[in-house]
């Protein structure tokens, strides 16, 4: 039975400094960088064995991808990246520490934009301090396909495909997945996944250097989910 494992990225640097990061390329903190190496050695511990890899084309995600696979020994299978995976984009709020934006726009707004499933953020402007309007990591997408700004919903809307073409015929054809991602992007694929209703969605956490396993059926029928501990 294919195994599928998502990892939400170690803590970053702006995670520490409680700012909205979303497609902003930050690095990991030094706590971040152990929850890696942790997540790995559970994997290790846990005996699960992966066949492809994928993650975000941001750093901390690549490099929580990289430290996991390194201490379970599978530094060496096929990795593939993909805007996809990347964070939500949290528009006009990146950059923004998030106390101060409650102070500005009320703590009911942020919480709003934060964690409702369908209200989208304010969008970031393609002249903004920090837009990625310029960036050759999205230079060959079609400029409509870049957001400005995103909710959860907006963010499992471009996940779908992603799942559809890469990671379903791989587990259908009974390989083993790691995916390497934030947490939004992955609460997308864990909604699509598990068939999670619009509202249960908004309770759903992802902890950081978390491995969560899920086991699927022929079917794609989840037939187990279970979170690793550290190790």
């Amino acid at each position: 039975m294919a195994k599928l494992v998502l990892i939400r990225h170690g803590q970053s640097e702006w995670n520490l400094k409680n700012l909205f990061t979303g497609w902003v390329d930050v690095n990991l903190s030094e706590q971040g960088v152990e929850e890696a190496k942790n997540a790995g050695r559970s994997l290790k511990a846990e005996g699960l064995e992966f066949d492809f890899a994928y993650t975000s084309v941001l750093t901390r995600a690549i490099k929580t991808l990289h430290f996991a696979l390194e201490e379970s020994d599978q530094l060496w299978i096929p990795e593939t990246k993909t805007w996809r995976l990347n964070e939500r984009h949290y528009g006009a709020l990146q950059g923004q520490n998030k106390a101060e934006a409650a102070e500005k726009w009320g703590d009911d707004q942020v919480h709003i934009w934060r964690r409702s499933y369908d209200v989208l953020p304010p969008m970031q402007d393609v002249n903004d301090e920090g837009s990625i309007a310029n960036d050759r990591r999205y230079a060959d997408l079609d400029p409509r396909t870049v957001p400005a700004g995103e909710n959860l919903k907006v963010t499992l809307d471009r996940v779908i495909p992603f799942w559809e073409d890469e990671i379903a015929p791989k587990l259908k054809d009974d390989k083993n997945i790691i995916i390497a991602a934030h947490g939004n992007s992955l609460r997308a694929l864990s909604k699509y996944i598990e068939n999670i209703s619009d509202d249960d969605i908004l309770n759903l956490e992802m902890a950081t250097g978390e491995p969560v396993v899920y086991t699927f059926n022929t079917e794609l029928e989840v037939t187990d989910k279970k979170i690793l501990e550290k190790k």
